[in-house]
């Protein structure tokens, strides 16, 4: 499993314009099974995007092509762990 941080690194007027774009990048790549949660930090910073295990690369690669990294309007890290334990209701987790 993977943690993505989005980092704004542009005004949010700028974010704002490109959220439809960057919305349909999104469910495109939850439609694949990919994506498993995301959202906005608190305070509105950035963001964050919960995917499935898979090949770190080609996840590199996909955020690359996300419409806020491509405008440069925001930098990406990404965070790989495995889950071990989990809270009740959350078991689909582990198997990730």
């Amino acid at each position: 499993m993977f943690i993505v941080t989005l980092s704004y690194l542009r005004p949010l007027e700028e974010l704002d314009a490109l959220m439809p774009e960057h919305v349909a990048w999104l469910k495109k790549h939850y439609k694949s099974g990919l994506f498993i949660a995301s959202g906005r930090q608190v305070p509105r910073k950035g963001g964050v995007i919960l995917a499935r295990s898979g090949d770190r690369k080609a996840l590199e690669t996909l955020l690359k092509q996300d419409p806020f990294i491509e405008s440069d309007c925001a930098s990406a890290e990404i965070v790989e762990f495995t889950p071990s334990m989990t809270a009740h209701g959350a078991e689909v987790l582990k198997a990730l």
